[in-house]
């Protein structure tokens, strides 16, 4: 598999690269579940791994990892452009195509639209049911029907190191600064991969069960700003008047690699540009959202300081190059439209104080990956390394094997069992 793209140094990528670099140089709690977690002890040294007593038991030394940010601020790490290697849809029942068919193209909004939010939201929205967990099921089904692309002729291994969602690895790079939510991952080694699934932690769980009609509501915000500014077709306009229907999605899949780990994940797409001479993907791709909209210099600063972070983090990880932001008020009216190129951001928060900066974000993610690596050691779809961390708590882990946590299905398993079968006999 060719994995990698020339070099182009005057590529917004590459820029994007070059100023979170200028930009460095100018400026645990236990598992809630029954099985206990190795090495829970806090760690108050200058280093992000610590050892922990595990009698009885042939570990690995480093038993935890600080998420103290001031541990990351070094280098920034080697990140290699990201490289589409596929797509796949899902429609509106949430089944799985192998093709493009649910992209849409970005039309850009009048500066001030006036866009009604709320529009639909009693008659015409058909929402996907968030407690039932895909896991990575739709990016195992990608691979089962693109080895070729992922894999050597020789080996019905994979090529990679890492499989999972960019949603995953956004929460990575932005745990240093999170200061209210924790996470659960998973991670099983199968075949000399490590395939990395999000649990829902407890607290998630009662959020989502608990959340108030106006937190639904505003949720839907986001999916109407999509069909107000994006097309299905180059030739077409938006159809505000139609159903939102959240099953649908198109998802890119990337493959890049960050230090020593190489990485395949998926991600859903907003939309592309819809100008023929646009880069081709990841580079044609825009993100949208929507913010509650700016009238005081603090909340200038709190949108650098908060969500800028999490909108960076998840676009720069695909090599996505913009976030078209819609910010409306607070009866849901969309009165100002603006674009922030990720290559910028660095720029928009070096005057805040404090502020997050992008080189302690991926080297915890390259650091995380380290870890995972050195504990992840059995390789048996049966066995789950179940990583957790609460805010500025250390990560821990805990072993189980045959438990609810167990997430690579059987069809996966057999299929790929039946694939290095097949080629031994040949």
């Amino acid at each position: 598999m060719n994995q990698r793209r020339p070099h182009n140094p005057n590529s917004g990528y590459q820029n994007s690269l070059s100023a979170f670099r200028r930009e460095r140089d100018d400026d645990n709690r236990r598992n809630p579940r029954e099985d206990k977690p190795l090495g829970t002890e806090r760690h108050h040294g200058h280093h992000p791994y610590q050892s922990g007593p595990a009698p009885g038991r042939s570990l690995p030394s480093s038993q935890s990892l600080s998420t103290r940010k001031e541990l990351y601020e070094r280098a920034f790490p080697v990140y290699k452009q990201p490289v589409e290697v596929g797509c796949f849809s899902l429609d509106s029942e949430r089944r799985f195509f192998n093709d493009g068919r649910q992209m849409r193209y970005y039309v850009e909004p009048d500066k001030s639209p006036n866009f009604d939010l709320r529009d639909g939201y009693k008659d015409r929205f058909r929402k996907r049911d968030d407690g039932v967990k895909e896991r990575l099921d739709h990016i195992l089904r990608w691979i089962l029907a693109n080895r070729s692309k992922v894999s050597t002729a020789a080996s019905c291994t994979l090529d990679v190191d890492f499989v999972t969602w960019r949603g995953h690895l956004t929460k990575l790079l932005c745990t240093p600064y999170e200061n209210r939510e924790g996470w659960l991952l998973a991670v099983t080694r199968y075949r000399g991969s490590l395939y990395i699934s999000e649990v829902e932690t407890e607290a998630a769980c009662t959020e989502r069960k608990n959340r108030t009609e106006r937190h639904e509501e505003m949720m839907y915000w986001g999916y109407k700003f999509e069909q107000y500014t994006c097309a299905d077709s180059v030739h077409s306009l938006p159809d505000p008047g139609g159903v939102v229907n959240t099953n649908e999605a198109f998802c890119t899949v990337v493959t890049t690699r960050l230090v020593d780990h190489r990485l395949l994940f998926s991600g859903e797409v907003d939309c592309r540009d819809k100008d023929p001479n646009a880069p081709a993907p990841p580079a044609c791709y825009v993100e949208l959202k929507t913010s509650a909209e700016i009238c005081t210099p603090k909340q200038r600063s709190n949108l650098h300081r908060f969500k800028l972070l999490k909108w960076w983090a998840q676009s720069f990880l695909p090599g996505v190059p913009r976030v078209v932001a819609g910010f409306r008020d607070h009866e849901g009216t969309v009165v100002g439209v603006e674009t922030f190129p990720i290559s910028k951001m660095s720029h928009l928060i070096k005057n805040e104080h404090n502020c997050w900066k992008p080189t302690v974000c991926m080297n915890f993610c390259c650091d995380f990956l380290s870890f995972v690596k050195r504990i992840a050691t059995k390789d048996d779809p049966s066995v789950v390394y179940l990583f957790s961390n609460e805010p500025h708590r250390d990560v821990t882990y805990s072993v189980h094997r045959d438990s609810s946590y167990s997430f690579l299905p059987q069809w996966f398993v057999q299929e790929m069992s039946r694939s290095q079968d097949s080629q031994h006999k040949s």
